[in-house]
């Protein structure tokens, strides 16, 4: 490892015990599947929260737990048992371009994951690859979208493989797989995926950070980013590469660090 990247590490791990914080939930869309205790239900609404994750930080978190609010006290009974009179009420929500069309779908398709592929944990650890989880992602957005829906709806899912960061995907697998002693990622996949498989949920504040740092070269925020960002960010920590997203999106979204 380059004396560079000694030093970065050090600076970064430091960022990462400051952000890594129980302190980090409330004010990050992680706080909406927060509200749960059982696994599917935090997998629905970490899914649901990922999904419209773009934009403003605080209207993120506010319009996620709006979402959860229509899906009644578990998210999981509500897409197993909905009827079709039961969707009405999701049709006023909006979300920057994510509607009550796009929610109302994402509904029916969680029904199809659960329902017809064991849920999503079982797509993710049947397709994963042992380097990574862009495959899977991809999988899952396929099998996500076999049944009739919305043309509009397909644009709310990325696919890492047609040269997307997958941005949001990546933040969930994040809090699903990661676990550690900081209360902050759940971990509940932790028994069949695991940390050093994640990829970095690249944005506008990691990616800008990673490339002051001398971490990337890459200018766009896509797929070949990641894979570029993945590789050193795997040379610091092999085990749990992840954990910088703390550090990286904390210093560019919240320090505005330059």
């Amino acid at each position: 490892m380059k004396t560079i990247h000694t030093e970065i590490k050090a600076f970064l791990e430091e960022k990462v015990d400051q952000y890594n914080r129980q302190s980090f939930i409330e004010p990050d869309p992680i706080s909406i599947p927060h509200r749960y205790t059982h696994k599917e239900d935090i997998e629905i609404a970490g899914f649901l929260a990922a999904s419209i994750a773009w934009g403003n930080r605080k209207m993120i978190v506010q319009n996620g737990h709006k979402m959860l609010d229509l899906l009644g006290a578990s998210p999981y009974d509500f897409v197993l048992s909905h009827a079709q009179k039961d969707l009405i009420k999701l049709n006023p929500f909006i979300h920057r371009t994510f509607n009550g069309i796009d929610f109302t779908f994402f509904i029916k398709g969680l029904q199809h994951i659960y329902t017809k592929h064991g849920g999503m944990e079982q797509i993710f650890a049947k397709n994963a690859s042992p380097g990574n989880l862009q495959i899977a992602i991809s999988m899952f957005k396929q099998l996500f979208f076999e049944i009739p829906h919305p043309i509009r709806t397909q644009k709310h899912l990325s696919d890492p493989l047609k040269g997307s960061a997958a941005k949001r995907l990546n933040m969930m697998l994040r809090w699903f797989v990661r676990k550690d002693n900081r209360g902050v990622d759940f971990g509940i996949w932790s028994n069949q995926i695991h940390p050093n498989q994640l990829s970095i949920p690249l944005d506008v504040h990691s990616g800008n950070m990673a490339r002051m740092l001398g971490l990337l070269n890459r200018k766009q925020d896509d797929a070949k980013a990641v894979q570029e960002l993945d590789n050193i960010l795997r040379q610091l920590d092999p085990l749990d590469p992840v954990k910088y997203d703390f550090a990286l999106f904390g210093l560019g979204a919240m320090e505005k660090f330059k």
